[in-house]
């Protein structure tokens, strides 16, 4: 199964899932699974649905390499696992980010150099 349930384009987003995490927990201070899940198929109007084979195992990766830490919650009968960034985590996802912008920029140069010249102005 693919990492992610979208258009034919699924592969332009596949080296980005680690990003996508890293910058909504930035935003959202904490999230748990299915939440990160539901948030990004929101802000992309259906168009990004992230699977939890594809999601549980970033994440853990993440956790792994000193990016996230875990809160365990109960929730009425249920545990939740809330996954928040280290300041490892911060400081990569603001690196990160730098670099999708740098992608975004040379992409755009190659690929409509018109509008790429409106991106830099602004």
């Amino acid at each position: 199964m693919n990492e992610f349930e979208i258009m034919p384009n699924a592969k332009l987003y596949k080296g980005s899932l680690n990003t996508i995490i890293l910058k909504l927990l930035d935003e959202q201070g904490k999230m748990y699974g299915y939440e990160i899940t539901q948030k990004v198929k929101k802000l992309t109007k259906g168009e990004l649905n992230i699977t939890e084979g594809a999601l549980y195992p970033a994440l853990h990766k993440l956790e792994k390499d000193g990016l996230l830490d875990v809160e365990v919650t109960k929730v009425g009968n249920r545990i939740r696992k809330y996954y928040k960034l280290t300041g490892l985590g911060e400081k990569e996802t603001a690196n990160r980010l730098v670099e999708l912008e740098k992608f975004i920029r040379n992409m755009q140069q190659l690929v409509n150099p018109k509008w790429s010249l409106l991106w830099i102005k602004a």
